[in-house]
């Protein structure tokens, strides 16, 4: 038995005595209009570009649901969010994810969420420029590196990956008990990197202006903003698929091999790098039958959703249903046994 068997088998037996008692043709089409906050990102950011791609598409579906967009500073906010309930939907990484519902750092406790569907993959890009003096993640040793937004995921894989290189250490921010001043800088071991918490607008300002050395990012291929910093520079883009069997080994199957591929970013041949899948999530009070039309709604038009968020991605239930230690909400369970037959 394949795998990928063995997990449709694990999904088609997940809930079913919750799901028995589900009436025939139980939908969101019928009451009033069920309106979902979806925790997406920053404003420009891919999980912003899909949430609104989401809202638009469900409003053209004919179901009774309405997706409200909330912009948030991504994964590790969302999740927050969807725990504390000020919104019922959020997307996340597929690592920030995991730590939330395994109440791992920086969650306190496990995090109310469950999963609809893993919707794509981001591709982790470590770009430096190309006549510059980083030519691999070793080198960054007391540099300056833009490491993502404070509550994004970027942070949390950019951090990871300067552990796994020996470059951990004190966050280029203090604590809201010291912070960090002009004349009092948080002090940074020098064998680790300086970690700058810069979101990925700042990032590409920062990398421009070379007030950092290297610049993080996670997220689909192409990203725009990094695209045109290309055209403007000429970047190296430093292979990270050496990393991914340590933060598999530490981490679980959540990391990836994949590759970014000649062509993109005016690259010349293949580069090896880190890959982690995206999560639509849900709070388990969602009811299953909005949570079924939902995504039908997803798979009907994942070409939409997708189209300015990756290039080349798309959505099959059984890379959706992948979603690790965050377990499938109900209502997903009865979509994937209707689509499976």
């Amino acid at each position: 038995m394949t795998s990928a068997e063995v997990t449709r088998r694990r999904v088609m037996g997940f809930g079913l005595g919750a799901l028995a008692g589900l009436p025939a043709g139980c939908s969101g089409d019928s009451g009033p209009v069920r309106r979902l906050r979806l925790a997406t990102g920053p404003e420009g950011g891919p999980y912003n570009a899909f949430g609104q791609a989401l809202a638009r598409a469900v409003a053209a579906s004919g179901h009774r649901i309405e997706i409200v967009p909330v912009s948030t500073a991504a994964s590790v906010d969302n999740l927050r969010k969807l725990d504390e309930g000020s919104v019922e939907l959020a997307l996340a990484m597929a690592d920030v994810a995991e730590n939330a519902v395994l109440g791992r750092e920086p969650f306190l406790r496990p995090a109310a969420a469950t999963a609809l569907a893993r919707v794509y993959v981001n591709y982790t890009h470590l770009i430096v420029p190309a006549d510059g003096p980083v030519n691999s993640v070793t080198d960054l040793a007391g540099r300056p590196v833009a490491a993502g937004a404070a509550g994004s995921g970027v942070q949390v894989v950019a951090e990871r990956v300067l552990r796994a290189a020996g470059l951990g250490g004190a966050p280029a921010t203090a604590p809201a008990t010291a912070p960090a001043t002009a004349s009092a800088p948080v002090p940074v071991p020098a064998s680790a990197a300086d970690e700058r918490q810069l979101g990925l607008a700042a990032s590409v300002t920062a990398l421009r202006e070379r007030s950092v050395d290297a610049l993080f990012w996670s997220g689909g291929v192409p990203t725009p903003a990094l695209a045109d910093l290309a055209r403007e520079l000429t970047l190296r883009f430093l292979p990270l698929d050496a990393h991914v069997d340590p933060l598999r080994d530490r981490y679980g199957p959540v990391y990836t091999a994949v590759t970014l591929p000649a062509g993109v970013y005016g690259l010349t041949e293949p580069v090896g790098t880190i890959g982690v899948g995206n999560y639509l999530l849900a709070r388990a009070d969602v009811p299953q039958g909005v949570a079924r039309d939902l995504l039908q709604v997803v798979f009907d038009r994942w070409r939409d959703l997708l189209r300015e968020v990756t290039a080349g991605a798309r959505l099959e239930p059984r890379f959706a249903i992948s979603t690790g230690e965050v377990r499938l909400h109900p209502g997903a369970v009865a979509y994937y046994r209707s689509v499976y037959g």
